[in-house]
């Protein structure tokens, strides 16, 4: 049976040895968030500005301050070289997705934050950039693996049941965030 073919119970099931409570951010911020682990890393590489991060940032229920420091600076804008403060809600969704893949390979970051003057430069080329994208207000990230498919990263990103789920297939990449709940694309 292929990854693709599982379902979301499937997915759930398969890993519920990982599943752990996430502290919570905010009241009603996320209930269980799956796979994400009591000692929780994120690996991620941009093609954009050739860095690369591999970090734990949180350990034994609390965050890591410098770590997240780090991450903030990683994803910031490339364009303008802003950074502001990524809401760690969205880490926690990549990571999570991340470890319900069962890979190694750091995710490729197409896009963290974005300036408003970004995000309105990428919307008159593109319809598929939000007006109000949570982008601008570090609760995003678009990623991209090598080693799975779109369709993959979409249902262990939709499996965390955290926020927004976007998939991307004829771009190739799949948008998180820690909005509201929702999917698109699937």
């Amino acid at each position: 049976m292929t990854f693709e073919t599982f379902s979301r119970r499937g997915i759930l099931g398969a890993f519920a040895a990982t599943t752990v409570a996430a502290a919570p951010v905010m009241a009603n911020a996320f209930g269980l968030l799956r796979g994400a682990g009591d000692i929780r890393r994120i690996r991620m590489y941009s093609g954009r500005t050739g860095e690369s991060i591999d970090t734990v940032y949180w350990v034994e229920g609390k965050y890591i301050r410098d770590a997240l420091n780090e991450i903030n600076v990683f994803m910031r804008d490339w364009r303008t070289g802003q950074a502001i403060g990524i809401d760690p809600r969205t880490i926690d969704i990549a990571a999570a997705s991340h470890r319900l893949l069962q890979t190694n390979e750091p995710y490729m970051m197409l896009s963290g934050y974005r300036s408003p003057k970004t995000n309105a430069m990428l919307r008159s080329r593109s319809r598929g950039v939000a007006r109000n994208s949570l982008h601008m207000v570090g609760k995003a990230a678009d990623l991209r693996l090598k080693s799975r498919s779109v369709s993959q990263m979409y249902k262990a990103a939709a499996a965390c049941n955290a926020g927004g789920v976007g998939k991307y297939s004829r771009s190739n990449f799949v948008h998180m965030d820690c909005g509201p709940i929702r999917h698109w694309g699937a």
